[in-house]
């Protein structure tokens, strides 16, 4: 998934993402930016587990402010008229597919395990690599990181 960008050289964006810290992380909904290609919005889109289970809807992207790459899905479940819903963010590593639904590679219970989403703690580098570390995945700042081939739209 593109997101329009400022123009800048790769080489420059790669050099900034490897000293930037996390703390470029914005919710796209806050941002001046929109997703490139509308049909590759994910925004509203069921996310299933790999068994199938329904774990909620995309309720808004995470990008980095650097590259302006999705980071993180941010997936809204339960609740009724906004109240008792539960926030989770999933490395966008995660995805396996896109089709009219977003399926990863985790079951519902692992998710369930995941830290909750904290909009004090977006920017913060140790709360960042708790999720990607129960994910099983690197953190994106790190040097060597390589972006997932993102999206998989079936």
């Amino acid at each position: 998934m593109a997101v329009v960008r400022h123009e800048k050289t790769r080489g420059e964006l790669k050099r900034m993402a490897q000293t930037q810290p996390p703390e470029t992380l914005v919710r796209l909904s806050d941002s001046k930016l929109t997703v490139a290609n509308r049909a590759e919005d994910i925004r509203g889109r069921e996310v299933l587990d790999k068994n199938g289970g329904n774990l909620g809807k995309v309720d808004d992207l995470m990008i980095d402010d650097v590259e302006h790459k999705v980071r993180f899905p941010q997936v809204e479940s339960g609740g009724f008229l906004g109240l008792g819903e539960t926030r989770i963010l999933i490395p966008v590593d995660a995805i396996t597919k896109i089709d009219d639904k977003v399926h990863i590679n985790h079951t519902r219970e692992h998710v369930a395990r995941a830290p909750r989403y904290n909009p004090e703690l977006v920017k913060d580098e140790a709360y960042l690599g708790s999720i990607y570390g129960h994910y099983g995945y690197p953190v994106f700042w790190e040097p060597g990181y390589a972006y997932p081939m993102y999206p998989f739209y079936l």
